[in-house]
């Protein structure tokens, strides 16, 4: 078997090792148009069920991650200048580049055939594969070029937002809320390695109009918000890697793999990670999902004699969950597309309101994460 795999992100990369530390006779060719050292972006986060998964399915590549994590289990939320703290909520940290290095490095191991630099243009070229991954991104190329089959569903949200890093460290998940005459800012942050902080700004589209964003250059956009979270960052500048405003897009896909049966692609072609489905970074981190869409789509061809029967178990067994890890994260989004509307708001009942704006966390929950946040909401409210 042949197995053709576009995009050097994290689905692709983590997909690949899987299937070559199982099947050493599979060929696995990965294509990624950029460097092998370029990334966008600062530190990803995971949840502790995640880590597991990757515990079971490869010791090494979980060791070499876990080594390099900064943990926590708090989630700040800064609100008119008081800080409300809720424990119970166990996420690790580490900087996207070191993430990507550990899994090249386990895929060139496991002999892997990394081709860094090569733009893929057209899909044509690998009809001699049985199968191609397209895991390159909400952009996704192969998506685009067999948009008739995945029949795609692209919504770019009002929001702007843009990722920085910063060396003041924050311990632990930070979410601060601050106004001025523009509007209102919010900003996630978090440690993910001893010296750098990931530093993620959105506001609306009024807010970021107002402020003028779209006449400023890239450093004086960093002042203005050194300004706006000046107290926050405790004197240390924001850092830019390529960092720019952009609007989330909201990924969904009617299909999830197109095959000869089904399409005018001549092999079988499946999407991961964020081709296939994105959620909001206010929830959770879209790594995550690229991981667990990886392990998921592994097991379906293990577990098969044919390919199509593979992606079809794939869907039939991820999609519900990562519709439901959608729903949630949209709720979440509309909650900060809509932050005004919540300002009002005294820190504690703001608090609750985040910590319960997905859904997925109710008021017993909450209960046994922290009971001393819920007692002060009790008490507040009653």
């Amino acid at each position: 078997m042949k197995i053709a795999v576009i995009g050097g992100g994290p689905a692709g990369l983590y997909f690949s090792l899987l299937v070559k530390k199982w099947r050493p006779d599979i060929e696995i060719d990965l294509f990624e148009r950029n460097a092998p050292d370029d990334t966008f972006g600062w530190g990803v986060v995971f949840s502790d069920k995640t880590l597991s998964y990757l515990q079971a399915e490869d010791e090494p590549t979980y060791r070499a991650i876990t080594d390099r994590f900064t943990m926590w289990d708090n989630v700040d939320i800064v609100h008119r200048d008081e800080t409300v703290t809720v424990r119970g909520n166990k996420f690790s940290g580490i900087a996207r580049i070191e993430i990507l290095r550990i899994l090249q490095e386990r895929c060139t191991e496991l002999g892997v055939k990394l081709h860094f630099r090569s733009p893929v243009a057209d899909l044509s070229e690998f009809r001699n594969y049985e199968l191609v991954v397209g895991a390159d991104g909400v952009m996704s190329e192969v998506r685009s070029q067999y948009e008739s089959c995945f029949k795609p569903d692209l919504s770019t949200r009002t929001n702007r937002y843009i990722w920085y890093g910063t060396r003041h460290l924050f311990k632990g998940l930070t979410l601060t809320f601050r106004e001025n005459t523009a509007g209102v800012f919010a900003a996630h942050s978090y440690q993910f390695d001893t010296t750098t902080s990931t530093f993620i700004v959105e506001c609306d589209e009024e807010t970021w109009t107002t402020a003028g964003f779209q006449d400023m250059d890239e450093a004086s956009t960093r002042r203005y918000l050194e300004d706006v979270f000046h107290l926050d960052l405790h004197g240390a500048e924001l850092l830019s890697n390529y960092s720019k405003w952009i609007n989330f897009v909201l990924v969904r896909n009617r299909h999830w793999w197109c095959g000869p049966g089904n399409s005018t692609a001549g092999t079988n072609i499946v999407l991961l990670g964020d081709a296939l489905a994105t959620v909001h970074f206010s929830i959770g981190s879209g790594t995550k999902l690229a991981l667990e869409d990886s392990i998921a789509l592994f097991h379906a061809l293990r577990l098969s004699e044919r390919v199509p029967d593979a992606l079809l178990e794939f869907e039939a067994a991820r999609r519900p969950i990562v519709e439901e890890y959608q729903e949630a994260a949209y709720e979440s989004l509309l909650l900060f597309e809509n932050l005004k509307d919540y300002m009002h708001l005294d820190p504690i009942p703001f608090a609750y309101k985040l910590m319960t704006r997905s859904g997925k966390v109710d008021r017993e929950n909450l209960r046994k994460r922290d009971p001393d946040f819920l007692k002060r909401y009790e008490e507040y409210v009653l």
